[in-house]
């Protein structure tokens, strides 16, 4: 058997290829032979492996037969336990069967039991799922009503976060389909609702505060008036303080006085719509949505804001378009400080610079339109006030401002020619009288007040003062001016405007007062009494200018002491002196006017009389009574250097007028009796002369001075036609001394005109002494030389 076997396995061994091999080793490593398998169909040689495999049979079967031989009698003990373990296992397995049995019967109950134990639990678990369910509907519809509520009661906030409640917290775990689909469709729609109704009322706030800008404004405004009251009341406290001081009154204390105003008490404007409206838009995520919806119409009430009426006057409606723009900053200041960044700066920005354009445009327009200085004034003084309580928030107003300093022109020419009408009225209803005062209110009314006094003693009343009433009258004007000058330029750009207001009070005491005065002068319609009183009254306006500047300091808040310095004096003061000049010489001219009708000599005068009577010309007394009433007046009313100017302007006119009588061409001759005569009437006059500068005063303050020295040319040329030696005339040092006044070809023609005889019959027989010979003689002997030396 060994040997067949041997055989065998060596015929089989040389049958072996090397493919055998490879098959007999992937089998006994127990591979994978599916590759082999499918590459030996793959090839065409399914045969080959299938008598390889049955080879690696055959192989596998002799070894396990070999192995059988070799270890078969361990096999037949194995398989005689074998034997005897199924005889305990068909034991134990009956003892199985009834213990199986017993258990089934025990068991069967418990299974029953378990499994309604497992179906109640089943249903525990539906119940606890439908229970969950149902309390995430029950929760999600409690939310629903109450954001429907919320709704209703237009509490939008809260149903807003009642919406993001659900929308974060129950959306996605909603367990019922359709609830959750409701609830899906129905969220946009409420917050579409919400939005709209908080729009609606917006736009309600929108109206409503445009409609209070206008009281907003106005309170504000009101409020910079009063502060703006209080500030001038405490300046004006302290000019006086200041007066008091100079004056050498004693100490003064001063209390601060501070009031707290609380600008929400005041300014009550209701900003809660707004805020609501822009934090539910934040809520629902479109915040710049609504700030540009913001500034879109709020710009648009704006551009409206700016709109003038046409229908209304505008000096009757500029307090409600000025006070209808600051209301609307004001809001728009408080919006921009806690709205939360609802109105950005730039925008606030852009708004101011289009109202300040619109502003501008509009006062410019309406300036230029402007007849009347109140209007304009009126106009200033709002949008002073405007630009004071804008500038509190802020706000640039400068270029506002700038708009009333280049007005400034226009308001002054307005307020000149105002003044230019008073004052015309005012010299035109002048009686020229002196202006009588029966009280002491009047007296410091109308001199006290405006500084016009000589004196700091009160007079005894009733007092005359030596100007007419024209002079207090004027002074309250030129101080009117002042004021209205001061209301115009003050809390302007510039807070030092005093030298622009002397300017301007040096344009209207010049070019207004002074000119209506010298157009008076000169306007040929008044007498003599009429052109004294003029220089008079010139004369305390001169002494006025001081106050003037000196009030214009006070008003201006510049110290007094700055202004008394005598380079600071108006040049109006300057111009008025000139006027006054100007005024004395008509008065002199008139007055000479005057003395020509009394005097007309070479009508009043017998040149060849042969009356020898030394009574003098009737035409003397009426000039010198007319002297005499002329001094007097002008010695109440004129100072001394003006009485000085009338009076010797007068006798010089009335020396001139007898020198120029001689020289008349209607005089052809004259005698010595007539040059007698008035002789006569020149020493009158000279007496009286003299006793005038005596009781006037003026011999006081001049004592070298005299009224005869004004007649020295009349003197001198009837001296020389009286002298027996006229020849002396000649000589230059008896010339020098005596005939110095005189002028060789005027003394040359009257000397010509000159008869020593009386016409008549009796002519020869009268002339015929001896002194009236040489006397005769010498003065022809002048007149020879006279004719040799011209």
């Amino acid at each position: 058997m060994d040997a067949k076997t041997k055989r065998r396995i060596v015929t089989e061994n040389g049958d072996t290829t090397g493919e055998d091999l490879v098959l007999a080793t992937l089998i006994g490593n127990g591979d994978d032979l599916g590759p082999i398998v499918r590459h030996a169909f793959e090839t065409g040689r399914p045969e080959a492996l299938l008598h390889q495999l049955k080879s690696v049979v055959r192989k596998k079967e002799a070894e396990i037969e070999e192995l059988c031989k070799t270890h078969y009698e361990e096999f037949i003990l194995a398989v005689d336990e074998l034997r005897g373990v199924l005889v305990d296992a068909e034991e134990l397995k009956s003892d199985l069967s009834s213990d199986n049995y017993r258990l089934q019967e025990v068991g069967s109950a418990l299974l029953i039991k378990l499994e309604e134990l497992l179906e109640s639990y089943a249903i525990k678990k539906n119940v606890t799922g439908a229970i969950k369910m149902g309390k995430i509907c029950v929760q999600v519809l409690d939310l629903c009503v109450k954001c429907n509520n919320h709704i209703t009661d237009g509490q939008f906030y809260p149903a807003l976060k009642t919406i993001d409640l659900i929308e974060k917290n129950y959306l996605q775990i909603i367990p019922v389909k359709a609830l959750k689909m409701v609830i899906e469709k129905t969220i946009p729609v409420i917050k579409t609702h919400i939005e709209k109704k908080v729009t609606s009322q917006f736009n309600e706030w929108l109206v409503h505060v445009r409609s209070s800008a206008k009281d907003i404004g106005q309170t504000a405004i009101g409020r910079a008036a009063s502060a703006r009251q209080r500030d001038e009341e405490m300046l004006d406290r302290q000019r006086k303080a200041e007066e008091q001081n100079l004056s050498g009154f004693g100490d003064f204390s001063f209390t601060l006085e501070v009031e707290d105003i609380d600008e929400d008490s005041v300014l009550k404007f209701d900003l809660t719509p707004l805020y609501r409206a822009y934090h539910i838009h934040t809520c629902l995520g479109i915040p710049s949505q609504f700030r540009e919806y913001y500034y879109r119409n709020r710009l648009l009430q704006l551009t409206s804001d700016l709109q003038i009426s046409s229908v209304q006057p505008f000096v009757e409606s500029y307090q409600t378009f000025l006070a209808q723009i600051a209301g609307y900053f004001i809001v728009e200041d408080r919006v921009l400080r806690t709205a939360g960044g609802l109105l950005l700066p730039d925008q606030l920005e852009t708004m101011w610079e289009t109202a300040v354009a619109k502003i501008t445009s509009v006062l410019e327009e309406q300036f230029s339109h402007m007849d009347s200085a109140t209007h304009l004034l009126l106009v200033k003084d709002y949008v002073t006030l405007l630009g004071a309580t804008l500038r509190q928030y802020g706000y640039e107003v400068g270029p506002v401002l700038e708009v009333l300093d280049k007005s400034q022109d226009k308001y002054h020419e307005l307020l000149l020619e105002e003044c230019r009408q008073q004052i015309t009225t005012v010299l035109t209803n002048d009686t020229y009288e002196q202006m009588l005062m029966k009280k002491d209110t009047d007296y410091e009314n109308n001199v006290l007040l405006f500084h016009l006094q000589s004196s700091d003693i009160m007079p005894a009343f009733p007092y005359i003062a030596p100007f007419s009433s024209m002079v207090p009258d004027a002074c309250r004007i030129v101080r009117s001016f002042i004021k209205g000058s001061v209301d115009y330029l003050s809390y302007g750009m510039h807070a030092n405007y005093f030298d622009v207001l002397r300017k301007y009070l040096d344009k209207l005491l010049i070019d207004v007062l002074n000119e209506v005065i010298l157009n008076t002068i000169t306007g040929g319609s008044i007498g003599v009494s009429q052109a004294m009183q003029i220089a008079a009254n010139i004369t305390f306006l001169e002494r006025a200018c001081d106050y003037f500047l000196r009030h214009a300091a006070q008003l201006c808040g510049i110290p007094v002491r700055s202004v008394q310095k005598p380079q600071a004096t108006l040049m109006a003061k300057v111009v008025l002196k000139t006027s006054r000049d100007a005024a004395y010489i008509t008065l002199l001219s008139l007055v000479n006017t005057k003395l020509d009708e009394f005097m007309a000599l070479t009508e009043n005068i017998n040149w060849t009389t042969e009356d020898t009577s030394q009574n003098g010309n009737e035409y003397m007394n009426e000039v010198i009574i007319y002297l005499d009433t002329l001094m007097s007046t002008a010695q109440q009313i004129l100072p001394l250097d003006a009485l000085y100017k009338v009076g010797s302007g007068a006798l010089e006119h009335i020396s001139n007028s007898i020198v120029s009588a001689f020289l008349s061409d209607s005089v052809k001759r004259f005698n010595a009796n007539a040059v007698a005569i008035i002789n006569h009437d020149l020493k009158k006059l000279e007496d009286f002369s003299d006793e005038k500068f005596h009781i006037t005063g003026l011999s006081e303050i001049n004592p070298e001075g005299s009224f005869r020295r004004c007649l020295v040319e009349a003197r001198q040329l009837i001296n020389l036609l009286i002298s027996s030696q006229p020849e002396n005339f000649m000589n230059p040092v008896i010339r020098e001394k005596n005939y110095n006044a005189l002028d060789y070809k005027k003394v040359a023609s009257i000397c010509e005109k000159f008869k020593d005889s009386p016409d008549g019959i009796f002519g020869s027989l009268s002339s015929r002494n001896t002194k009236q010979s040489s006397r005769k003689k010498s003065m022809d002997m002048l007149k020879r030389r006279l004719k040799d030396f011209n």
